[in-house]
């Protein structure tokens, strides 16, 4: 039987307690599906938005922000709200948050010309500038460095101590285009030898690294690579399923995520938006939101970063990387 995508509108809707038995369910019925090695394409998640009440603008504009799904849609409300509405509040102009599934759906939104500025992840960022038409803005400072790692999680009760440990294992990405949960285990496989298929039992994509590491907390699969400040800030904030879980493995340091805007905002919007996020932790309620989201400041992006993902992809899929090459102005 090949593999199938379910969607699954109302799982993250339920209440915590439920909406764990829920995942368990919709990981049995799946892994009963298909070949051994098979990816299992899992929708976590609704796709939708949430928009700001429109407000009254003498120029009649509104700067669309979208988010892709590095979280789940409720924690990505949490985690993004305030600081898009500072943007907004900064700008004097009405802002709408726009969420998606998938990095491929923001992606496909520039591309379209239907986003002003974006949330996205490193990986979708070092691929698709070229391809997509953003470009960046601002890089988040973490503890004093503009990188983050991906972080290889096991359940704390299981005694896997490296990658070989999980051969034959259930594993979990989050996105097909994430660079902490997809490219780096790829690439940490491709230096033994082997690849996804061959390595893992089972592969499964929960689409929002809070879900990675709940499906590890609650032993729904063996093991998961997640963003590791997500992982971080979990683990200060809100515990509940970080403490179920052990760190085994973190990668080098990589650019941390960035904001980016499209090539069509005019450059002195692009240059005011810079100006906003840069200074932000300068300013009293900016400060606030940035404290509460463990973010020092904003910094402009640079290249030299972002060039350790460029050689991951290189070396696990050296045709998408040929083709970004012939894309680059």
């Amino acid at each position: 039987m090949g593999h199938k995508t379910v969607t699954y509108p109302l799982l993250f809707q339920a209440k915590p307690s439920i909406r764990c038995l829920l995942i368990a369910i919709v990981l049995l019925v799946l892994t009963g599906c298909g070949s051994d090695g098979d990816y299992r394409p899992l929708d976590f998640s609704s796709t939708g938005f949430v928009a700001q009440p429109d407000q009254p603008n003498p120029v009649g504009k509104r700067l669309r922000i979208a988010v892709a799904a590095m979280i789940s849609p409720k924690e990505t409300i949490v985690y993004y709200r305030e600081m898009v509405d500072y943007l907004g509040k900064k700008l004097d102009w009405p802002v709408r948050l726009i969420q998606r599934k998938t990095y491929g759906e923001i992606n496909e939104l520039f591309q379209e010309g239907h986003l002003d500025l974006a949330y996205i992840c490193t990986g979708p960022y070092a691929t698709g500038k070229y391809v997509y038409g953003f470009e960046g803005v601002a890089t988040p400072v973490v503890r004093g460095e503009p990188y983050y790692q991906s972080y290889l999680l096991v359940n704390r009760q299981n005694d896997y101590q490296s990658l070989p440990d999980l051969r034959g294992k259930t594993f979990a990405f989050t996105d097909p285009e994430s660079n902490t949960g997809a490219l780096v285990p790829s690439y940490w496989l491709s230096k033994i030898g082997a690849t996804p298929t061959s390595f893992f039992k089972k592969v499964i994509y929960t689409y929002s690294h809070d879900n990675s590491i709940m499906a590890v907390a609650r032993n729904l699969v063996d093991g998961a690579t997640v963003d590791g400040h997500k992982w971080e800030y979990y683990n200060k904030h809100n515990p509940i399923h970080t403490s179920q879980t052990r760190v085994i493995r973190k990668s080098a340091p990589l650019g941390s995520p960035p904001l980016v805007a499209a090539v069509h905002l005019p450059a002195d919007l692009k240059s005011t938006i810079k100006s906003i996020m840069h200074s932000m932790h300068m300013d009293q309620e900016g400060k606030a939101i940035l404290d509460k989201l463990m973010i020092d400041r904003f910094v402009d992006p640079r290249q030299e970063w972002y060039a350790p993902v460029r050689h991951m992809i290189a070396r696990v899929n050296p045709k998408l990387d040929h083709a970004l090459a012939t894309q680059k102005p």
